[in-house]
């Protein structure tokens, strides 16, 4: 929506232009000092005190922001927040709200939590012995995959090879279930409330199991009531009749109590511990029964919920927090509401329908997913012609070129198989799956419906083509070709970005001239503990939806609607329609203001077409170039595997297995040298710039390029030094010992880190936004000893001083400075009184 220029306000570059000041105009004290504020920020000679912030001085929530900041600095002043600002948009509001409410209630004090300097010489020890663990891991499973592979290699016929891959598929398995089980019982025992410092011989055997449950393959069984039976096996109080869809595995799992009835929406983090200050500390979460939580929630340590109650999407718990049986709660933090989150009649789902379905999954992925794998390997590396050099011995064919033409045609022919089998996999099956599952009808958990529903949304949910097409002109063809109904587009060439996802792409409608930034989950499902249905969800047209938003069937949200980042999209209520939405829970905020509009002479006309289709040559370019690198990397890693293995099968034994021992590590730390040389030489080794600009200029181009450069393999530094050392190589400024849990950094050198700060796993520091058709971005600076917890979201343009903490599930918004050693929390992140 675009307004029209303010009587109070002529537009210029980089500047706000406010009226004469009235003679006649009075203020109170705190309006003075409020207005004289804002007119330094916003570079204006006066501030009429009835001036609404957005709609005449065309201020935007950056300026606010730093408003804000400015305020809570000024002894004469009361702190206020963003939320303030948006409730009262003018200079008399905004000082008779800030004098009329009353104080806050005193709070016991709560000491300054000061990170110590950490050890440098248990840092450095704990790097080294984490990785002698990770080459002997691999050393010692090593002998035992080679025999399990020459075993299923000598047999004679598909027959025989079949049952040999099978029995030794099913061996590998229950090893590596059991072996996260052991070994939380021989080095944990049962987990208890306790708390010690990262990188000590405490944190070693914390770190050891938490690394053996992510390599056990019952993640693959999240959303079977398998999944639950090895929770319970590894020390869970879980009662009958649990449904958990989140992929993140707790990790204290004795101190996870969860009654029966219970049902866990998917991206809910309830790990049973915390990370803060260079510590780590476990505490109970406890859900009681037929207990709902929803997606992208967050439960900390010292929660509970109690029997009946129910948690809402894009929202938070924090430490010793509890809601009250049968009551709804949601925000961040979350507070009470009256929003019934189960809207599917229960269905007749007993015991033995649940011990048959988790049963007959187990056959399926004993039977016949792993015999594949193993016997096909078997057969492609012995049946294919074209591999007799390859196979050769290393000393005649290591420096012979045929051996690398060799490998390179088998990559090309993987990667293009690989691309192809995906294709089929995509588009054919899910399409002829439909038909099998009827909208709006309530089906029973754990049967041949709710397999084939499960089977949709994993197959059209493969990354490989929302990462190729997003953030460009062809991921609009693709979701069309997906299944989504997105009517008549209005194409921008940044309709949606890299990640997009839903429950089933048949039921997802979007309206034209909307435009997705990154993170969307369409949750057209809709759950029991008994059943589940698949609905219609639709999103307005002419919305822009921010970053990690969880929209749900029936949100109350319609046209011309801006959603911000981590939003709560309302269930309840009447349809918005023209505002924009902020926080958890939400609250209306201008849809655009005049700053956001400088660009809007591009985006229409032929100077649309021209530079759009500039901008669908660039991206297409880039999605050459992509396809090249992963199948470049490819290549390299079939090299690197042939090598190990000839020098296995040609060697005297000992090398040979050591060679194969190293495969896992080598392959490793070359795909991370790889992939930082390859983002390094895109950016030409050079740091970022903070822009503003449209998003068809080409330096826009440029850096969204960088977002599709893979990162996943990092995930496997998650809690060791080597994971800063990456950070430093790709540009991040980042201090000594940081402990990094697992944060996502999307504009590295843009971004950065003092010594001794925690970063907690699915934190995530975005130094830019694009809203609509303009893109920022700025530095982001995270002070010494700065804590990030679960889930916490860091904008751009945002100093977090020295020792400061964020909670978990907070939204710091852009331009936002949080003073040494406050603890700030919430969606939007305001000043807290914290907790011990």
């Amino acid at each position: 929506m675009t307004l029209p220029v303010p009587r109070h306000v002529v537009e210029k570059p980089g500047e706000v232009q406010a009226a004469e000041p009235d003679a006649a105009e009075s203020y109170t004290a705190t309006e003075r000092l409020l207005a004289e504020l804002l007119a330094g920020i916003a570079r204006v000679e006066h501030v009429p005190a009835e001036s609404h912030f957005f709609d005449d001085l065309g201020a935007d929530s950056l300026t606010m922001a730093h408003f804000c900041a400015r305020v809570r600095k000024h002894p004469d002043l009361p702190s206020v927040s963003i939320r303030d600002v948006y409730g009262h948009p003018t200079i008399r509001g905004l000082a008779a709200a800030l004098t009329e409410a009353p104080p806050p209630p005193a709070a016991p004090p709560v000491p300054a939590e000061v990170t110590p300097p950490g050890s440098t010489f248990r840092y450095v020890l704990c790097g080294a012995l984490q990785l002698l663990l990770f080459a002997g891991y691999s050393l010692l499973a090593t002998p035992g995959y080679v025999l399990g592979y020459e075993w299923v290699a000598d047999a004679s016929g598909i027959v025989e090879i079949y049952l040999r891959s099978a029995l030794f598929g099913v061996l590998a398995f229950l090893a590596l279930c059991t072996l996260p089980v052991v070994a939380k019982w021989l080095l944990i025992g049962r987990w208890k409330p306790v708390e010690f410092p990262v990188w000590g011989p405490a944190y070693l055997r914390f770190w050891i199991v938490k690394a053996l449950l992510h390599t056990s393959p019952m993640i693959l069984f999240v959303g079977n009531p398998l999944y639950v039976l090895y929770l319970r096996a590894l020390g869970a109080r879980i009662g009958p009749g649990v449904t958990i869809l989140s992929r993140t595995l707790p990790v204290c799992t004795d101190l996870l109590t969860i009654g029966a009835g219970t049902v866990i929406r998917k991206d809910s983090h309830f790990l049973c511990y915390r990370a803060r200050a260079g510590r780590i500390r476990t505490g109970p979460v406890t859900l009681g029964r037929d207990v709902f939580v929803g997606e992208h929630t967050v439960l900390d340590i010292g929660t509970t919920l109690g029997d009946g109650s129910q948690l809402g999407h894009s929202s938070a718990l924090r430490a010793g927090e509890a809601v009250p049986a049968g009551q709804s709660w949601h925000g961040s933090p979350a507070r009470r509401t009256d929003v019934d989150h189960i809207r599917v009649a229960p269905a007749d789902c007993g015991t033995l329908r649940r011990a048959g379905y988790g049963l007959a999954a187990l056959l399926q992925t004993l039977l016949l997913y792993v015999p594949l794998t193993i016997g096909g390997a078997y057969l492609l590396l012995t049946a294919a012609p074209s591999l007799d050099t390859l196979l050769a011995p290393a000393s005649q064919h290591i420096t012979s070129a045929r051996f690398y033409v060799e490998a390179l045609a088998l990559s090309l022919v993987l990667f293009a198989g690989a691309i192809s089998a995906a294709a089929v996999v995509v588009f054919v099956v899910p399409r002829l799956l439909r038909p099998l599952v009827r909208p709006d009808r309530v089906y029973p958990l754990y049967g041949f419906h709710y397999s084939v529903h499960r089977a949709i949304a994993r197959l059209t949910n493969l990354k490989l083509f929302t990462w190729l097409c997003g953030d460009s002109s062809y991921i609009v063809p693709y979701l069309k070709a997906l299944g989504y109904d997105l009517s008549r587009v209005d194409q921008t060439g940044s309709n949606f970005g890299t990640e997009v996802r839903h429950e089933t792409p048949y039921l997802v409608k979007v309206g034209s001239g909307t435009m997705v930034a990154d993170g969307l989950s369409v949750m057209n499902a809709d759950y029991s503990a008994t059943s589940f249905r698949v609905s219609r969800a639709a999103i307005g047209g002419h919305n822009f939806l921010g970053n990690a938003i969880a929209y749900p069937v029936g949100g109350r949200t319609g046209e011309n609607c801006l959603l911000a980042t981590k939003v709560l999209v309302p269930l309840d209520g009447e349809i918005r329609e023209g505002v924009g939405l902020l926080g958890s829970p939400p609250f209306e905020i201008p849809r655009s203001v005049e700053r956001d509009t400088r660009f809007d002479h591009l985006r229409e006309g032929d100077e649309l077409r021209r530079r759009l289709a500039a901008k669908n040559r660039f991206n297409l370019r880039s999605m050459g170039l992509f396809l090249f690198l992963r199948w470049l990397h490819t290549f390299a890693l079939t090299v690197l595997g042939f090598a190990a293995f000839d020098l296995y099968g040609h060697g005297d034994g000992t090398p040979g297995l050591l060679a194969l021992a190293a495969l896992p590590l080598t392959a490793l730390g070359f795909t991370v040298l790889y992939y930082t040389l390859v983002e390094r030489s895109m950016t030409r080794f050079r740091p970022l710039r903070p822009r503003l600009c449209s998003i068809y200029d080409p330096v826009f181009w440029q850096q969204e390029r960088l977002w599709k450069l893979r990162d996943t393999h990092m995930q496997v530094l998650n809690g060791t030094p080597y994971k800063n050392l990456v950070w430093r190589l790709l540009g991040v400024r980042i201090g000594r010992r940081v402990f990094d849990d697992g944060v996502v950094i999307t504009e590295r050198t843009l971004t950065a880190v003092g010594d001794d700060c925690t970063l907690a796993a699915g934190s995530k520091i975005q130094a830019h936004s694009q809203e609509d058709g303009t893109f920022k971005s700025d530095h982001v600076t995270i002070g010494a000893g700065c804590t990030l917890e679960v889930g916490a979201f860091v904008h751009y343009g945002v100093v977090l001083g020295e020792g400061a903490v964020l909670a978990p599930d907070s939204f710091l918004m852009k331009g936002e400075e949080v003073p040494p050693h406050a603890r700030w929390g919430g969606n939007p992140a305001t000043e807290t009184a914290g907790e011990r």
